[in-house]
């Protein structure tokens, strides 16, 4: 698939220092095809999940420990989609206003006693391949909205992200 960047906080520099772990996944965002058919979310969020999973990445990765939950039950929206060697994944088709979220995790995932990360990259669909697709990605996280609240968010966000926008 083809795709575009925004690197946030030098993330470009944090992956290139990662460099195998930059290519496997710049990869796998080639490789991965949009699907056919009417549920292409959910098509495309599998097809992520088994190229990530077949190559080795952690899957669901949790940002607190079960202790850390009222009751023991698990905290919503608390894990990551992949990880490995520093480098958290987030795949994103769910709807815009998880944005600030998705954003959180990785900022959790990089700081104070969890430090699991170096570097977050969030992979999201542009404009233009929503257009594309007809209401496939209505209401989706997109790489132009990503872009755009990322400086407002530079206090909070503190861990370098590369946004990966998918395109047609």
């Amino acid at each position: 698939m083809n795709y575009r960047t925004f690197s946030y906080r030098f993330a470009d520099q944090v992956l290139n220092s990662n460099l195998r772990t930059r290519s496997e996944v710049e990869d796998i965002v080639r490789e991965v095809q949009l699907p056919e058919g009417e549920y292409k979310r959910i098509a495309l969020n599998s097809a992520f999940r088994d190229s990530f999973a077949g190559r080795g990445w952690s899957e669901q990765s949790r940002l607190f420990e079960n202790g850390d939950a009222e009751d023991g039950e698990d905290v919503p929206f608390s894990k990551l989609d992949f990880l490995k060697n520093r480098v958290g994944v987030e795949v994103a088709f769910s709807h815009a206003s998880f944005i600030g979220i998705d954003l959180l995790k990785f900022q959790m995932m990089s700081y104070a006693s969890l430090d699991k990360i170096d570097v977050g990259v969030y992979i999201v669909v542009t404009n233009a391949l929503h257009r594309a697709t007809g209401k496939a990605f209505d209401g989706s996280v997109t790489y132009e909205k990503v872009v755009r609240y990322l400086p407002h968010f530079k206090s909070a966000i503190q861990v370098p992200v590369l946004v990966i926008g998918l395109q047609p």
